[in-house]
């Protein structure tokens, strides 16, 4: 799998109340969409999919709510391709697929997602790493 395009859509942000101590932070993707686009611009050596997703950041109970949908573009084996497609006439996935597909889908849309929640002033929904001094040795 080839990552050939991402684009974003929509980028929605919207905080109702200072977060908690007691605040959950749940993530979530949504994929509404999968078809095989004909392109007469681009040639790929495989096949072309689109997918487009919504990505959900939910600050609960009533905080916040982060929506970012887009459409991604990838380049697969004419195998995979057909096997998708078939897969998605029922709404399914096969496993290795979609974690593929989601580990794509989150790490460009996590960049957007931690701007937006810096600007907003809200806990980030990754934890980053900290830097701790060295224990003392008596």
């Amino acid at each position: 799998m080839k990552l050939i395009g991402f684009s974003f859509n929509k980028i929605s942000v919207e905080k109702f109340s200072p977060a908690t101590r007691e605040t959950k932070i749940n993530t979530s993707i949504d994929i509404s969409e999968i078809n095989s686009p004909n392109s007469g611009f681009f040639k790929p050596k495989g096949e072309l999919l689109e997918i487009k997703f919504k990505y959900t950041i939910e600050y609960s109970p009533e905080i916040a709510k982060i929506e970012l949908s887009g459409a991604i573009a990838i380049e697969v084996e004419a195998k995979v391709s057909r096997e998708v497609l078939k897969q998605w006439k029922d709404k399914e996935l096969e496993d290795d697929f979609k974690i593929t597909l989601f580990n794509l889908i989150i790490r460009k849309a996590n960049i957007k997602a931690l701007q937006l929640e810096d600007e907003m002033n809200l806990p980030y929904h990754v934890p980053f790493p900290t830097l701790k001094a060295p224990e003392k040795k008596e």
